[in-house]
């Protein structure tokens, strides 16, 4: 099970938790965001994290333009989507050498011809509870939705989790599955994170991967 932790902005917090060693540390570049970074973290600061650990962009309805800046500055090796971007952002993301992840929100069903025309350009997906905002809404959605998953590209798990998940997801079986999303769960604040709980997850899930 892949770890990403995302919606670092904190500098301490953020060499606590990198020190864990997640596989990926997320960076909320939009501005409506509680936990946007930009103003908050230091470039060096991300730049300067080790190579193991995949810097991870998150951002919302973006241009392309906006987001390769980002990378450039803040050392970006891949895009996290979530908003209403279009299949050719996408590509055009993944031309231009980085890691892409689309993110879509989920409701009562996932809806697979809303997905298909990003099967080609996408790394990964990423399934996040539907609600007010883009992301961060911090509840939980039926993981069984998923069940039927049949597509090519694999996924992530967001929305709502937290330590009191970590033996179900440690155990959870799903196609395409091949990781989750820590942010919300994990906070004393938005955008600090908790290293002493976030270790306890990582433990469980990586003692089920070994």
């Amino acid at each position: 099970m892949l770890v990403k932790v995302c919606g670092m902005r904190d500098e301490a917090a953020l060499a606590e938790v990198a020190a864990l060693a997640p596989d990926f540390l997320g960076f909320i570049f939009a501005p409506a965001s509680p936990r946007y970074m930009a103003a908050a973290l230091a470039a060096e600061k991300v730049q300067g994290l080790p190579a193991s650990i995949w810097k991870v962009g998150v951002f919302v309805n973006a241009t392309t333009e906006t987001i390769l800046e980002a990378a450039r500055r803040f050392g970006l090796a891949a895009v996290q989507l979530h908003g209403q971007e279009p299949p050719a952002q996408c590509e055009e993301l993944g031309e231009a050498g980085l890691l892409v992840m689309k993110a879509f929100s989920v409701g009562n069903a996932v809806n697979v011809a809303r997905l298909l025309p990003y099967v080609p350009f996408c790394d990964f997906f990423l399934f996040d509870t539907k609600g007010a905002a883009p992301g961060g809404n911090g509840t939980v959605f039926d993981w069984s939705l998923l069940a039927g998953y049949n597509l090519p590209v694999p996924y992530f798990l967001a929305g709502g989790l937290a330590l009191e998940h970590a033996a179900e997801l440690a155990a959870l079986r799903l196609p395409g599955l091949v990781g989750v999303d820590l942010n919300s769960g994990f906070e004393t604040a938005p955008g600090v994170k908790d290293a002493g709980r976030l270790a306890q997850m990582l433990q469980a899930l990586r003692v089920n991967r070994e």
